[in-house]
């Protein structure tokens, strides 16, 4: 590796990684971002994985969060946007339906519609305020009485606030799928918050897809990098940071494990214990597919959405996530199904389709879901494998094959509970800097977390622009 000097050297180019790059590049200084794979992105990779001509996203494929985020909102992105954001079936053959609209939604569940409204309406009026507080490091917030009201709500268990708050099962069924995106049990705190951030992003941005892929939103990212004068090498693996070129700041876009196993030998013993401490949540199971039409849903409101989720009532989303959250595997999963083509045909041969789904397993599960996740789609899509062409099963261990940073399967980047929801990878007050000069840490072991938002590399590269 040359050993000209940079003024920042970033270690791993998952959109935080390269959020940082672009941000201390915009702020004129000079960057190299190396790369272990053959291409940078991270979890915003595509590629054909079962068939020429079908293409699928390794890790993200719904950008959630990116009308909220403060950095990638900056972007033009080619986001292709669904009719709907989130469609849940029902098992009588209806489906609750998460329009952009809060009234909209609203006005399909019955005697929830005032509760709803009043919920959602005054968070999602002021959305980018509320990013603003909760994308970040813990600090004293900016809109203080947004942020009781939000927290008011949030610190409690997701079913148990469903259940205070809405009567029907329509409702309580929404906020669960919502809530489950946490990956934690629905009776634990905090996991509310979680299922009010997705409706917010849900009602303000529409889940959007990134045409193409998503490695389109990583492309959006290295030509603005490259075009401040910045440099990405991939296929180099850094085993320590004594490898690296000289540079003023060493950013790590690694999840606690790797940043002992390049940086560990710099680090004072006491926050080497912190980092060894961190837990990781629960993993992944995903299934790709090609197929020959679209998925034949019972309830055809389902045709209007990219995501879909599957698991029925409050009641038994939130017994399969407390199911994994015991280290067990849930008979019936909850799911969270993806149909991308239906909306971006450019994934698959005309008249052909790509989808994913996933659900939650015990963190490094070898346990083989296919059928399971099989019989939740055919349960609300009665004739779906008949139209399976070719299928690709992802256990835990290959994701973090795929992307180290997803240890066990774990694509939050850490469990994102009570005590590491803004207190990550270890108590300090700027959780960015590592406690030696010139080291940082970038990745979604800080905060906010989880997500495609690029929020912990836009935090990072400010601390070290303050340092």
């Amino acid at each position: 590796m040359s050993a000209r000097s940079r003024d920042a050297v970033v270690v791993g180019s998952g959109p935080n990684g390269l959020a940082a790059a672009v941000a201390l590049a915009e702020a004129g200084r000079s960057v190299l971002v190396v790369e272990a794979a053959d291409e940078p992105g991270g979890g915003l990779r595509t590629a054909e994985l079962l068939e020429a001509g079908f293409r699928h996203d390794i890790c993200a494929t719904v950008m959630a969060m990116a009308s909220v985020s403060p950095f990638l909102s900056r972007f033009q992105l080619d986001l292709v946007v669904p009719p709907a954001a989130l469609a849940h079936p029902l098992d009588d053959g209806r489906a609750v339906v998460l329009e952009r609209s809060v009234t909209a939604t609203a006005e399909r569940l019955g005697p929830d519609r005032r509760a709803y409204q009043r919920l959602m309406q005054p968070l999602v009026a002021r959305a980018a305020e509320l990013a603003a507080d909760v994308l970040g490091p813990l600090r004293p917030p900016r809109h203080p009485l947004l942020l009781a009201r939000f927290g008011a709500l949030g610190l409690l268990p997701a079913a148990r606030l469903a259940r205070m708050l809405f009567s029907g099962a329509e409702a309580r069924a929404l906020f669960a799928g919502a809530a489950a995106h946490s990956m934690l049990s629905l009776h634990e705190p905090v996991s509310a918050a979680i299922g009010l951030v997705m409706l917010v992003t849900a009602h303000d941005g529409g889940w959007p897809l990134a045409r193409g892929g998503s490695s389109a939103v990583a492309d959006a990212l290295v030509h603005r990098l490259r075009g401040l004068g910045g440099e990405i090498r991939c296929g180099v693996r850094v085993s320590s940071v004594e490898e690296l070129p000289p540079s003023g700041a060493v950013l790590l876009d690694l999840v606690p494990r790797g940043v002992l196993e390049v940086a560990g030998h710099r680090l004072p013993g006491r926050y080497r214990r912190a980092l060894a401490r961190y837990r990781h949540g629960p993993g992944v199971f995903k299934l790709d597919w090609t197929l020959q039409g679209p998925i034949p849903w019972r309830a055809p409101e389902c045709r209007r959405a990219a995501t879909v989720h599957l698991g029925g009532t409050l009641e038994e989303i939130a017994a399969a996530e407390h199911e994994v959250a015991a280290g067990r595997h849930p008979a019936r999963p909850f799911v969270i199904l993806v149909q991308p083509t239906l909306f971006d045909p450019s994934r698959a041969p005309a008249g052909r389709h790509v989808a994913w789904a996933y659900c939650h397993v015990p963190n490094g599960s070898d346990r083989d879901m296919t059928a399971a996740i099989e019989a939740q789609v055919e349960r609300f899509a009665p004739g779906f494998r008949d139209l399976i062409r070719e299928r690709g099963a992802v256990g835990p261990r290959q994701m973090e094959r795929w992307e180290p940073n997803c240890v066990g399967g774990d694509v939050n980047g850490g469990r994102q509970d009570l005590r590491q929801l803004f207190f990550r990878p270890a108590v300090r007050w700027t959780p960015y800097a590592l406690p030696v000069p010139g080291l940082f840490i970038c990745s979604a072991a800080t905060p906010p977390g989880g997500g495609v938002h690029g929020m912990c590399g836009w935090h990072a590269a400010r601390a070290v622009l303050r340092s």
